[in-house]
């Protein structure tokens, strides 16, 4: 069977040609790469990937099928995915199904067979930009394709957080007794996360983007989580206030990537859109009290202002930039010297990927007992 033909459009120009992968037709998004060997599965189904093209780097992806337990989203979140080289034959004893089968049921347009170095390589010179794949019926020449590429908006200022958010409430009980009780914020929130807490002993209401304090204080939280998400944190006002109310009652909070910029931006730091981001699960983090490395799962296109220790006043108290990107210097994290408050760019509660921070969500069930 010949395979359809496919191309990867970037908006200044360059284009890449491959075969239809998944889905034929036409998708539009923000091509980012992901450095991730393993876990493909659990990055196409990431919230934090709504609108994105993600180009893999890892050379083979697909023997391992797809499964009925990995996910991380509701469904796949990526615009869409190009890889080298698809495996023709799924070989895992989990799998339920192949990768290319799964793509085509969840109608997600993708391209293989490129040359994912030389885009990569171009997407670290040129950064992160505006991007297209269209296979079938959907190409008709690359400067229809360029033009559909360049009309659409920018992640520079999308509101996406709400796009992915729950839109009703939920509970996720504890193994074993209750111990305290979460409020944790739904801004792309990923599966494994309510999981981490609920083998602490937390039950974890997942309430939506745009829940009210009123509404976290009526459920009589011990503390509060910011998930992770998509978008820029710039748009995301209502969060940033919801954050401030929740630090003037003195509730402990505790913020994972895109809860991390929040946090920041509600202690009046600023951020700004990276080049091409941190994606992977392969990224030395520094906790700078101690000296401590962490090898982090991340997938993030903005940080937070700031330098390495530095400290800074807030309306809420004294705070200090905590982590640092050991690659670039990027902030990983913010906390109050009180210890109430704290967050980190990187994914503790990574799946696929390292768990060398799996102990930040002790640190949060101490903060919670009074032991900060």
């Amino acid at each position: 069977m010949t395979p359809t033909p496919a191309v990867l459009v970037l908006e200044d120009g360059r284009a890449f040609p491959g075969s239809s992968f998944g889905a034929v037709g036409e998708t539009l998004g923000e091509a980012v790469f992901c450095t991730a060997m393993t876990g493909y599965q659990e990055t196409l189904t990431d919230p934090s990937y709504h609108r994105q093209i993600v180009v893999a780097t890892a050379p083979q992806i697909g023997n391992t099928g797809w499964n009925d337990e990995d996910d991380e989203g509701a469904r796949i979140w990526v615009a869409g995915y190009a890889v080298r080289d698809p495996s023709r034959r799924t070989s895992n004893w989990r799998a339920t199904g192949s990768l290319q089968d799964e793509l085509v049921r969840q109608n997600v347009v993708g391209i293989a067979g490129i040359d994912t170095r030389a885009v990569v390589r171009h997407l670290r010179t040129r950064g992160s930009m505006r991007a297209g794949i269209f296979s079938g019926d959907a190409f008709t020449s690359i400067e229809n394709a360029l033009e559909r590429v360049q009309a659409q908006p920018s992640m520079l200022g999308a509101d996406l957080a709400s796009e992915v958010s729950t839109t009703k409430s939920y509970t996720i009980e504890p193994v074993g007794d209750v111990r305290y009780t979460v409020a944790a914020v739904d801004l792309g929130i990923k599966t494994n996360t309510p999981r981490m807490f609920a083998q602490r002993g937390v039950r974890v209401h997942v309430v939506s983007a745009n829940t009210t304090i009123d509404q976290i204080l009526a459920l009589k939280p011990d503390g509060v989580f910011l998930s992770n998400g998509p978008g820029d944190p710039a748009t995301a006002g209502g969060a940033v206030a919801l954050t401030q109310a929740v630090l003037e009652r003195g509730l402990p909070l505790f913020g994972i990537c895109f809860g991390n910029q929040i946090l920041g931006r509600a202690l009046g730091r600023n951020t700004y859109k990276m080049k091409f981001g941190h994606r992977g699960i392969n990224i030395p983090v520094v906790e700078l009290e101690t000296g401590r490395i962490s090898i982090t799962a991340q997938n993030h296109g903005f940080a937070l202002e700031g330098e390495a220790g530095e400290e800074f006043d807030t309306p809420f108290g004294r705070a200090v930039v905590s982590h640092t990107c050991a690659n670039d210097g990027v902030v990983e994290g913010v906390r109050l010297l009180d210890g109430r408050a704290f967050s980190v760019q990187y994914h503790p509660e990574a799946a696929a990927g390292p768990h060398d921070a799996a102990y930040l969500f002790d640190r949060f069930v101490n903060t919670m007992g009074g032991n900060n």
